[in-house]
């Protein structure tokens, strides 16, 4: 009976394919025949390969998960892509001397070229956030497609004050690499508006809806911001389009902060009750204002 082969590259059952990857690297490395001379290196390379090839993948993971050594003859499709040369992702391929011409990816092996024992590739994502979770920061949990197949799952520190572009590492969550010290996870944060709040670099600007008295007459009224409530002054005569300044308001910032802008948007009642009416009528009668005019 052939030996398994997750024995083969000494990793239990439930080994994800990162465990798989890193396992392969390190065995193939003791006994790739151009570093082992000892007799029995040539097949136990072999032997690892074959079972690297068929646990890297997850079609023929399952396969072989469900029927075992035998699981080629269940498949014909694998059996006929199994008997073609051992696949290999992306890197430059070179063949090794000795025995078959079979190939071997040295880039996946060793992490570099030919005989480099170098560190695991860095990964990068980006990460899309709110302007509240870029002013307030917090934690996110996400999922990030593995290169190996799968996702992972990764809790990201959001610094209170991020900008769109910052980038943000997380140690050793990259590629595999053959030195023992893997890549790490490069995630850039992207603000996106929102239906409020609109970033201009460390600014802040959103709407301030206000009636026409509170635009004729002038008024303090309580607005929402990404740090809390405040109070805002509307001059009188303040028009739609109008903004408003809110110094030390915007996004928090070392030193200096961001300044937030509030843009005046007169909105008037959508139905008036018979008194409203009335006195907007005799606003009417009695005012010689003209705002097409006046514009």
């Amino acid at each position: 009976m052939a030996e398994d082969l997750y024995s083969v590259l000494g990793v239990s059952r439930s080994a994800d394919q990162k465990e798989i990857r890193r396992a392969y690297r390190e065995k193939a490395r003791k006994f790739h025949p151009d570093v082992n001379k000892t007799p029995g290196a040539e097949e136990t390379f072999k032997r690892i390969s074959e079972a690297h090839d068929v646990l890297s993948d997850p079609e023929t993971r399952s396969q072989y998960d469900r029927f075992g050594e035998n699981f080629r003859q269940y498949a014909a499709a694998d059996a006929a892509r199994s008997s073609e040369q051992p696949r290999r992702s992306g890197g430059t391929r070179y063949t090794w001397s000795g025995g078959g011409a079979q190939s071997v990816n040295w880039e996946d092996l060793f992490g570099g070229g030919f005989g480099g024992f170098g560190h695991g590739a860095d990964h990068t994502a980006e990460l899309e956030i709110t302007v509240e979770e870029a002013y307030r920061g917090g934690r996110r949990t996400v999922q990030v497609a593995s290169p190996y197949g799968g996702a992972q799952e990764y809790t990201i520190d959001i610094p209170a004050g991020a900008v769109d572009g910052q980038q943000l590492r997380i140690a050793g969550a990259g590629g595999g690499g053959a030195d023992g010290q893997d890549g790490d996870l490069l995630v850039t944060l992207r603000v996106k508006d929102s239906k409020r709040y609109r970033l201009s670099g460390a600014d802040i600007e959103t709407d301030l809806p206000i009636s026409p008295w509170e635009a004729a007459l002038g008024a303090d009224v309580s607005m929402p911001t990404p740090g809390g409530p405040v109070t805002v002054h509307v001059p009188p005569g303040s028009s739609t389009g109008r903004r408003l300044r809110l110094r030390g308001q915007g996004m928090p910032r070392r030193g200096q902060p961001g300044d937030l802008y509030a843009r005046v948007k007169v909105v008037v009642p959508r139905t008036l009750s018979k008194k409203e009416k009335k006195l907007f009528e005799q606003l009417r009668d009695e005012s010689s204002f003209d705002a097409r005019r006046e514009s």
